[in-house]
């Protein structure tokens, strides 16, 4: 009973990559959440945690959606009969729907589709994507601006 419990209230961190710099460079208007379909020697390095979103970037062709750029590392106990790709498109798993509201904003809006962040969800690899615009130098500022504003502000309501 108590192996339940402190299960339970035990916090796990799901997280395997994120895009730090996405929020910085874009103005994230909408967030989609999609699988992903990966190889086996994969899924082994993300459990190790061997992924990089960094330079990444969500093509769509031909009425599907495709992860380019997504760099995952592949472990040295890999297979001998398995030839990995650290950077190879992936295919994202999205409902018709989903692929259709993002194909119609990509196209006529001018939106562009960036990675946030990959997860683990019931034991399965999911990427959080968003459907943004992206910032000007302005922007940018104001942004950096702001945050220092309120960091600022805690900072006095410590000490007051």
């Amino acid at each position: 009973m108590a192996d339940k419990k402190s299960k339970k209230n035990k916090q796990q961190n799901n997280t395997i990559a994120s895009n730090r710099s996405a929020t910085h460079e874009y103005f994230v208007e909408e967030r989609f959440e999609a699988g992903l379909a990966l190889e086996g020697w994969e899924v082994k390095s993300l459990r190790e945690g061997r992924a990089q979103l960094k330079e990444s970037y969500v093509v769509i062709k031909h009425g599907e959606a495709w992860l380019s750029g997504a760099h995952i590392s592949p472990l040295l106990s890999a297979s001998t009969h398995v030839n990995p790709q650290a950077i190879r498109n992936r295919k994202l798993l999205l409902h018709r729907q989903e692929l259709n509201k993002l194909i119609g904003s990509v196209e006529r809006k001018g939106y562009t589709l960036i990675p946030l962040s990959m997860y683990w969800k019931n034991g399965r690899a999911k990427l959080e994507i968003g459907l943004a615009k992206g910032k000007k130098l302005h922007d940018k500022r104001t942004a950096s601006k702001d945050r220092d504003w309120q960091r600022e502000k805690e900072r006095i309501m410590k000490h007051a």
